[in-house]
C-alpha cells in the first residue's frame, strides 16, 4: 500500500470550501468538542503527506471526537450529521464520507518522529483506521493500539488551534503547516534534507518533484504564500547547497502579527449586535450564533430572524423556531420582497457587467488596430529603405504568401496601403527578416 500521513487538523462547523449545508444545530457537546484544541504527537505531524483534503480533515474530527479515550475505549462513535456538518457537506449525501472512511481504514501510516533539530527519532508504520462503520445514524471507528498510545502521548506534542487549519484550500498547505507549527518557538524547523521535505508533502515518490525548479515553483513558493496569508504564524524558507543542487531546506518561524485580522472570535463586538441577543433569545448556542455572525455578517442573520418572524406569525413554521432560522441562514431563505431586490439586483449587475464588456471590448480593438498600423507602417519604411532589386524580391516573395485570389487583385489594386495587405505585409517581414525584430 502506499505510505499515507496520519494528520490531525482540528475542524470547525464550516467547511474550508462553502457553508455548510447540513440544518442540524449542534449540541453543547458537539459544540465544545468543536471548540477544542487538538494535542498532536510529532508522530501524527512528520508524516507522508498524500491524504486529500477531506481525508485529512476527517482524520482529524476523528481523533478529536476519540482523544479522551483513546487508551480506555476500543471504539469510538460519533454522530453521523454531526460529523458531516464539521466535514462541510450535506449530511443526505453520504458517498463521500464513506469514500472518505474507506480511505482512512485502507491506508498504512508511516510515521516519523523528529527531534527539535529535525534529527530522526523514531520511525514507525500502522493502518490509519482499524475499523469504520457507518450505522443507525452513527459512525463508529476505531485504531490499532500501538497507533492509539502514539496517538495519546501528551509529552511531545504540538497543539495547533482549530480555527487555523480550516482556513486552508490546500493540502500542501496544511501538511506543510502542521510541520513548521511544533517549532514555533524555536524560530526554525531545522534543516530537512531535501528528500524528506517532499516526503512530508507526499510528493516523494514524483519524479516531476525531484527538479528542485519545479519543486520550488510548484509546491514551495505557493504553499509558503498561502500559509503566511491564512495562518498564525510566518513561515521564510531558506536553503543549503551540496554543489551545485539544493540539499536541504529549513524555515524560519515566526508570529504572523496579522492574524487579529483574521481571528473571528472577537466576543465582545459579536456579544454587542443585535442579532447575538435574538439569537441567543432563541436558545441558539453561544459559539454558534457568533459564527453564523461571523460567516455570513449581522445584516444577513438578521434578515433571517425577521423572516423567522413573518413565517412564525402567519403560522408557517412547523417544529422549532430555532431550527427554521437555522435553515433558513444555511440555504439562504429568501422574502419575495427580498427575492425581487436581489433579482434586480443581479439585472442590473449583469447590465453593468456587459456594458463593461463591450467598452473593455471596443478598447481593445481600438489598441490593437493602432498597434497594427503602427507596425505596418515600420514594415513599409524599412522595405523603402531596401535596394530596388531587394524591393522587388521581397513583394515577389510576399505575393506568395497570399493565398486567396481576391487578396492578389487588392495588392494590385490598392498596394500595401490596402487594410486587408498591411496587416500581412508587417507579419511577414517581422517573421522573416530578422532586422526587424
Amino acid at each position: 500500500m502506499t505510505a499515507q500521513t496520519l494528520s490531525t487538523e482540528t475542524v470547525r462547523a464550516q467547511s474550508l470550501h462553502a457553508k455548510p449545508k447540513a440544518s442540524k444545530v449542534l449540541s453543547q457537546a458537539d459544540l465544545k468538542l468543536r471548540e477544542k484544541k487538538l494535542k498532536k504527537h510529532v508522530a501524527a505531524i512528520h508524516t507522508d503527506g498524500q491524504l486529500s483534503l477531506l481525508q485529512r480533515k476527517l482524520s482529524n474530527v476523528l481523533l478529536l471526537n476519540a482523544y479522551d479515550q483513546l487508551l480506555t475505549k476500543p471504539e469510538h462513535e460519533i454522530d453521523e450529521k454531526t460529523l458531516c456538518v464539521m466535514l462541510g457537506y450535506d449530511s443526505n449525501d453520504r458517498a463521500p464520507l464513506k469514500s472518505a472512511l474507506k480511505a482512512l481504514a485502507a491506508v498504512q501510516t508511516e510515521w516519523d518522529i523528529l527531534d527539535d533539530d529535525g534529527g530522526e527519532i523514531e520511525w514507525g508504520v500502522a493502518s490509519l483506521l482499524s475499523h469504520a462503520v457507518l450505522s443507525k445514524g452513527r459512525c463508529r471507528y476505531g485504531y490499532a493500539p500501538t497507533l492509539a498510545e502514539k496517538l495519546y502521548n501528551p509529552a511531545i506534542d504540538a497543539s495547533i488551534n482549530m480555527k487555523v487549519p480550516r482556513r486552508f484550500r490546500s493540502g500542501n498547505a496544511l501538511a506543510l503547516y502542521e510541520n513548521c507549527y511544533r517549532f514555533k518557538n524555536t524560530g526554525s524547523t531545522g534543516w530537512w534534507d531535501i528528500q524528506l521535505f517532499r516526503r512530508l508533502l507526499g510528493i516523494g515518490d514524483s519524479d516531476y518533484y525531484k527538479s528542485f525548479k519545479h519543486l520550488n515553483a510548484k509546491i514551495i513558493k505557493p504553499v509558503v504564500k498561502e500559509i503566511n496569508k491564512s495562518s498564525d504564524i510566518k513561515i521564510t524558507p531558506e536553503f543549503k547547497k551540496q554543489g551545485r543542487s539544493i540539499s536541504e531546506i529549513r524555515f524560519v518561524i515566526e508570529p504572523n502579527e496579522q492574524l487579529p485580522l483574521m481571528d473571528i472570535d472577537d466576543d465582545d463586538a459579536v456579544k454587542g449586535t443585535s442579532a447575538y441577543q435574538r439569537l441567543i433569545t432563541l436558545g441558539i448556542a453561544h459559539k454558534l450564533a457568533q459564527q453564523w455572525i461571523v460567516t455570513h455578517g449581522e445584516s444577513y442573520v438578521t434578515e433571517k430572524l425577521d423572516y423567522a418572524g413573518q413565517q412564525r406569525k402567519q403560522g408557517k413554521i412547523r417544529g422549532s423556531v430555532s431550527g427554521f432560522v437555522n435553515a433558513a441562514i444555511n440555504k439562504d431563505y429568501k422574502t419575495e420582497v427580498a427575492a425581487e431586490k436581489k433579482a434586480k439586483q443581479v439585472s442590473s449587475a449583469k447590465e453593468i457587467a456587459q456594458l463593461n464588456a463591450e467598452k473593455a471590448q471596443s478598447a481593445k480593438i481600438k489598441r490593437e488596430k493602432k498597434e497594427l498600423t503602427e507596425k505596418a507602417g515600420r514594415a513599409v519604411s524599412w522595405l523603402e529603405a531596401q535596394d530596388l532589386s531587394q524591393k522587388h524580391s521581397i513583394m515577389e516573395s510576399f505575393k506568395k504568401t497570399l493565398d486567396k485570389d481576391y487578396l492578389v487583385a487588392d495588392l494590385a489594386k490598392h498596394g500595401l496601403a490596402s487594410p486587408l495587405i498591411a496587416g500581412r505585409f508587417a507579419d511577414y517581414i517581422f517573421d522573416n527578416h530578422s532586422a526587424q525584430n
